[in-house]
């Protein structure tokens, strides 16, 4: 039986990925700082829970021996340059040293579309700066593939769910970035994109030391997926453009509440780069993927909310009497 290490595993990504390589028998171990958070994981027979620090090297060496593998799936959105730097640029490092000690060359790298050492963003730059330390491992012999996903949908998101859920409160839909374009992806294809570079034997070996890129076939301006998000959801609402400037002030604002902000000024300036497959990269067909149209996969979960939901309640209650 074949072992893989998944950082990042209790997260949306990760529990998507621990659920198909369960179903194909392998045996994962997903790291957490608290058991509590792998709720949605700790039930599969073959998944196995580790309390452990994995921004602790050595615990991270200690997790990875005795493993085939190691997806790293550990990523923010929001933070401090500090913040960026550990998360996205030295926990690689530490992690391209641990494979060393441990044993462990095969590695799976989910990344990020539009990634650059010069991009506008510190999330960009970071991420950049994160897969440079790989591909420099991969030149002393890691056994790298990296993965660059666009925006990611799928149930449980915090993407087109936080849009429908912001216009069932509010009468207007204030956006900053409303012309920014992405080409969404579906989570559960994101999730067979990283199990067909460790397990389908005819992708597993192609795959190694390629860069591919994750997207869906279709590419919406964020008005066009809030709309749809509205549409679908529990109501839709008028899209009101902000210009940049006050989109950056009302950022700014969010990232002063408590907990993690809605948009983070940084966010922003991510968007300043379009979101969409480069066309000089192998995409997910390259892996046998026939990617997931948005709509017919957003209907499923987004319908779930406000009226339509109410209604349906309603349908079953009837159907009891």
């Amino acid at each position: 039986m074949k072992h893989v290490l998944v950082l990042g595993g209790t997260g949306f990504v990760g529990r998507h990925v621990c659920e198909q390589l369960h179903r194909l028998g392998w045996r994962v171990t997903v790291p957490t700082r608290r058991a509590a958070n792998a709720a949605l994981v700790q039930h599969l027979p073959r998944v196995f829970v580790r309390e452990a620090d994995v921004h602790d090297e050595a615990q991270l060496t200690a997790l990875l021996r005795g493993h085939d593998a190691v997806i790293n799936l550990i990523a923010i959105l929001h933070g401090s340059e500090a913040a960026f730097e550990r998360t996205h640029v030295e926990l690689p490092q530490k992690l391209v040293r641990a494979c060393a000690a441990a044993g462990v060359r095969r590695v799976v790298h989910v990344s990020a579309l539009g990634v650059s050492a010069d991009g506008p963003s510190r999330y960009q730059r970071s991420k950049a700066r994160g897969e440079a330390v790989l591909q420099d491992g991969a030149r002393h012999g890691l056994e790298l593939t990296v993965l660059r996903p666009s925006v990611i949908f799928g149930a449980g998101d915090r993407f087109l769910n936080l849009f429908a859920k912001l216009q069932a409160k509010l009468p207007v839909m204030p956006l900053a970035g409303a012309g920014a374009r992405f080409q969404p992806v579906w989570v559960n294809d994101v999730a067979r994109a990283v199990v067909a570079c460790l397990d389908d034997p005819r992708f597993s070996r192609s795959s190694i030391g390629q860069t591919i890129e994750c997207t869906g076939p279709q590419v919406f301006t964020l008005a066009e997926l809030v709309r749809i998000a509205g549409r679908l959801g529990s109501r839709q609402r008028t899209v009101l453009p902000l210009p940049m400037a006050l989109g950056r002030l009302q950022a700014g604002v969010m990232e002063l509440m408590p907990g993690e902000p809605l948009m983070s000024r940084d966010n922003l300036d991510a968007m300043r780069t379009d979101n969409v497959a480069s066309g000089q990269l192998p995409g997910l067909e390259a892996l046998g993927i026939r990617p997931a149209a948005l709509e017919p996969v957003a209907t499923t979960y987004l319908g779930d909310q406000g009226g339509r939901s109410r209604l349906l309640a309603l349908r079953r209650g009837a159907g009891r009497r």
